[in-house]
């Protein structure tokens, strides 16, 4: 089996026979005005190192950019990109005098959290000012930035392991204070590799943190379905059902039990959703402590020992940190 994946003019290949990936790329030298760029090192930002553990996998090189383009290169590291528990508010301070500015580091920042799941929060907060950002707003920009300058090496390793999927999702009941919604986040693992992450706000305001768990709840399960399909096309299948890790017994209640459905119809699509990817066995729920809930660092902001735990546990740090396996 041969994959390609193309982007515009970029193209990464990659098969499980060599000489057959290599007959391929032949075909398409012939066709098309190609150049062969040897082992993959650099593409479209990513820089990928190979270790014999796996692949690691970093932007370096765009974060040093970046600090360059801001004039941040020499500025003091942090510990965390955001304070804990930090709620960025619309109003309180005087409007930024350069919102262009604001608008382009921002974006910026969400090319990062493509191998960067630890900024992703953050990121999300301060995205949501992009019309008019404030003083208190750019200053949660700089923020993130300097957490960048003492973790500039980092990124995510890959490793070969069994291809089972399991998932942790994780919802911050009205956390944002300007318009009480609440905050999804969720991280899809491929083993022990983390594959899929994400932080977002939800689009309506929850009544209950039942509702919001279980709106998280249907939200991972929707990339978790996506990633198995994905899987299929590429002939990868797993002997087990993908596993949901859960905090809330409510949510995973609501999601097994018939019962609750009459008390939370203002949910019914998403109550209908998930139960019956779990009464077919597609998926199955595990319950997990909010200690050892790795989505956490999806939703809020951390103390620095929570922070740095939940980034061991999402495979981040330097190469040869994670490779050595230390926390």
């Amino acid at each position: 089996m041969v994959v390609l994946l193309l982007y515009v003019d970029d193209i990464i290949l990659t098969g499980d026979h060599d000489t057959t990936v290599h007959s391929v790329l032949q075909r398409l030298t012939k066709e098309f005005a190609m150049t062969d760029l040897g082992l993959l090192h650099y593409f479209l930002g990513l820089q990928i190192e190979y270790c014999p553990q796996g692949l690691f996998v970093h932007q370096s090189k765009y974060i040093q950019d970046l600090l360059q383009k801001t004039d941040m290169v020499q500025c003091k590291p942090c510990i965390t990109p955001c304070h804990p528990n930090q709620k960025l508010l619309n109003h309180g301070s005087s409007l930024y005098s350069d919102p262009t500015h604001y608008r382009s580091i921002v974006g910026a920042l969400q090319y990062l959290t493509f191998t960067r799941p630890d900024i992703a929060y953050s990121v999300s907060q301060v995205c949501q000012f992009m019309h008019t950002p404030l003083e208190s707003h750019f200053g949660a920009v700089k923020q993130i930035l300097r957490y960048l300058r003492g973790t500039m090496d980092w990124g995510v390793c890959f490793r070969p392991e069994d291809l089972d999927i399991q998932a942790y999702t994780d919802a911050d009941w009205a956390g944002d204070p300007n318009d009480r919604r609440s905050t999804t986040g969720f991280v899809v693992f491929l083993g022990s590799n983390p594959i899929s992450w994400s932080s977002k706000k939800q689009h309506t305001v929850s009544r209950s943190s039942t509702e919001v768990e279980y709106r998280a709840m249907a939200t991972t399960t929707a990339e978790i379905i996506w990633i198995q399909q994905l899987l299929k096309d590429l002939h990868i299948s797993s002997s087990v059902p993908p596993l949901l890790h859960c905090d809330n017994i409510s949510a995973m209640a609501l999601a097994t039990n018939p019962v609750l459905h009459s008390k939370a119809k203002h949910i019914e699509v998403d109550c209908h959703f998930v139960r019956e990817r779990v009464q077919q066995g597609i998926i199955s729920l595990q319950f997990v402590s909010s200690t050892d809930q790795y989505a956490d660092i999806l939703t809020k902001g951390l103390c620095s020992p929570s922070f740095s735990h939940h980034c061991s546990n999402l495979m981040l740090g330097t190469s040869q940190h994670k490779l050595e396996g230390e926390c």
